[in-house]
């Protein structure tokens, strides 16, 4: 029996769903590689897995992780994967963020019928007479598809739906809808990119703060310590400048919120967007700050992701979200 085999294998949380098992198993697989102990995948069912209800009337994206941290502070598993963009911004006490791998693709992805991109659906089916029904989930993706069509006087109608990935482009290959809008990241980790008829511009569509990034969590500081070794710094300082932005506006996921910060050189440039679901207003603004990946890293990036807060504030986003921020 080798060293390996001798050590009781590390336990990872997952959801069971086919997206969160391929991300769980591509960060199994590095954990091995950099501790060298064994991994093993405990599935692990949340509410948001098993509700059919809108996201935003059972609480939002911690619907999903809500079970998976529970499992960690009871110690039924060592580490737990989320995708980013599902994390609540306050942690309960005792959990580690021990790393956030390098981001993947964070743009939203359209499937549409026939190929199509997002302009073509809409000037096909108006010269047909109707408007293009594009699904999502998303109050933040159908402010930005609104405002988009307004502008444009589209024809465009947003359709809220949930379920897993195979079932929502399901709703296009059965005609039900003419496109739906899903996360880049997810359609590439699953082996799905073909399906994508147009990667959208995030000048058209921002995306969800973290989005494209995951979440390795634990409670062991010496098991957060080896974990370190799959943190992407850059990544690492770019999620926590969109999260303090979120965090700031006090918005959740019944808020069109989106945020992307982006390197440029040695300053990291962040752009929040903050709308209403009609697409009627949406504020979109950004701010630029040298940062050092020194230990300070972090500090510095959430002071620039709560200035653009406070100067979206300033401009009225509370009451475009629907609340007044307290």
């Amino acid at each position: 029996m080798n060293g390996q085999e001798s050590v009781a294998p590390l336990r990872l949380g997952t959801r069971r769903s086919a997206l969160a098992m391929a991300q769980s198993g591509m960060i199994a697989r590095e954990v091995a590689r950099v501790t060298g102990r064994r991994v093993e995948l405990v599935e692990i069912t949340t509410y948001g897995d098993t509700s059919r209800e809108a996201l935003a009337q059972i609480g939002g994206t911690g619907v999903f992780v809500s079970a998976l941290r529970d499992a960690l502070l009871e110690g039924r598993i060592d580490l737990a994967v989320h995708s980013l963009k599902d994390l609540p911004t306050a942690a309960p006490a005792g959990l580690l963020l021990a790393a956030v791998p390098e981001r993947e693709d964070s743009r939203d992805a359209l499937v549409a019928a026939e190929g199509l991109t997002l302009q073509e659906l809409v000037e096909k089916l108006a010269g047909a007479g109707r408007s293009a029904r594009i699904g999502t989930g998303s109050p933040r993706r159908m402010a930005q598809l609104n405002n988009w069509a307004a502008a444009r006087g589209a024809a465009l109608e947003t359709v809220a739906i949930r379920g897993n990935v195979d079932t929502r482009i399901g709703y296009v290959a059965k005609g039900e809808l003419d496109g739906v809008i899903l996360a880049t990241a997810g359609l590439n980790r699953l082996g799905r990119a073909a399906e994508v008829t147009e990667h959208l511009d995030p000048e058209l569509m921002l995306p969800a703060p973290g989005q494209g990034a995951l979440a390795v969590e634990c409670v062991d500081p010496e098991l957060a310590l080896a974990l370190s070794a799959l943190d992407h710094r850059p990544t690492r300082a770019a999620v926590v400048a969109e999260r303090a932005l979120l965090a700031a506006l006090e918005a959740g996921c019944s808020a069109p919120v989106a945020a992307l910060a982006t390197w440029q050189g040695t300053e990291l440039r962040l752009e929040g967007v903050v709308g209403t679901v009609d697409g009627a207003t949406l504020l979109k603004m950004t701010a630029n700050g040298p940062l050092v990946l020194d230990g300070t890293a972090e500090e510095q990036a959430a002071a620039l992701g709560r200035a653009l807060a406070a100067r979206l504030l300033d401009r009225g986003a509370a009451n475009l979200m629907g609340e007044r921020a307290r």
